[in-house]
């Protein structure tokens, strides 16, 4: 209930569940309150595109007017991942979520292809900011005899570096480990375009009607259905953050001599190099190549390294 002039104003505590512009969905008491920042937090976060996040907890005082409400308080977060802002504010901050649980890339078998560069970037920004991260293998059904060594090496690959890692299709109903894995927990999802990641969550709440799109047959990728993230109650008392889907992550808050440490993978290794200042790319006596070499390290887990590392130091050169 609004205040009145004559009483104190009324403060709720919520948790913001979509973000659209200015406007914030912020689920307070049983009801959603449209609410809006002041000024002063976009001042105070000048490096950030977006200063409040979904799944940020947050204290809105209502207005008496129209029952919006304005943000007063910015809990603070447990947890956050976030990348390169992309366009005109290429280096700043954008916060995808924040007070997660889990965070899973949703990958498809065919249309679009897997894309391991992506999830591998993803992997290390959820390790920066200690959020667990699985995997999702979507589209199983458009699996052939030729694609079956490759998805399983995939699989593998992943599961023994300590990810969860779920096999589904949505369009064959195979969702029941992804309800079981989303149950009681906060999670959320992302992924390239056309993964299927708004089809899975119909698949898991009908009630949800997510609009979904069809891939490209020329360019096998696909199109972008969900424009901002949307944190959807679930009815096995779940949440799942629906995420819109990213071509490029751009890594933030790494520097390039940190990187091998985010994959775990490569992290034993880094201590036995020759040098200490070892990049693991082209120098001698690398412990890190030498694992390649012999089988322990996946040749393409190192090659997600180098590419990323490629990009860091990219990022990081100044420009005359």
């Amino acid at each position: 209930m609004a205040s009145s002039p004559d009483s104190a104003p009324t403060y709720l505590e919520g948790v913001v569940t979509s973000s659209t512009g200015s406007w914030y969905d912020v689920r307070a008491e049983g009801r959603t309150v449209p609410s809006r920042i002041r000024g002063k937090f976009r001042l105070e976060t000048e490096d950030v595109t977006n200063p409040i996040a979904v799944g940020d907890r947050v204290t809105i005082r209502l207005t008496e007017e129209d029952d919006t409400g304005f943000i007063t308080e910015i809990h603070d977060r447990v947890n956050k991942l976030s990348r390169r802002a992309a366009g005109p504010r290429t280096g700043q901050e954008h916060i995808l979520v924040a007070n997660v649980d889990r965070i899973w890339s949703v990958q498809a078998v065919e249309f679009p292809a897997f894309n391991p560069r992506f999830l591998d970037r993803l992997l290390v920004a959820a390790a920066i900011h200690d959020i667990p991260a699985g995997l999702i293998i979507n589209k199983v059904d458009l699996m052939t005899q030729d694609t079956a060594p490759r998805v399983m090496d995939l699989h593998l690959r992943y599961a023994d570096l300590g990810h969860p890692v779920i096999v589904t299709s949505a369009t064959e109903g195979l969702t029941s480990q992804l309800r079981e894995a989303f149950a009681g927990q906060i999670n959320a999802i992302t992924g390239p375009s056309g993964t299927g990641k708004s089809t899975l969550l119909n698949a898991l709440e009908p009630d949800l009607n997510l609009e979904t799109g069809a891939v490209s047959e020329k360019t096998r990728k696909g199109t972008h259905t969900t424009t901002h993230a949307t944190l959807h109650p679930l009815s096995n008392d779940g949440y799942v953050v629906d995420t819109p889907g990213i071509r490029e992550f751009g890594l933030r808050d790494v520097h390039p001599k940190d990187l091998a440490h985010y994959f775990p993978d490569l992290a034993p290794y880094v201590n036995a190099c020759r040098f200490p200042d070892c990049t693991h790319d082209h120098e001698p006596g690398c412990a890190v190549k030498d694992a390649v070499e012999r089988g322990d390290i996946h040749p393409e887990r190192h090659k997600s390294y180098l590419a990323i590392l490629e990009s860091l130091r990219e990022e990081q050169t100044p420009e005359y």
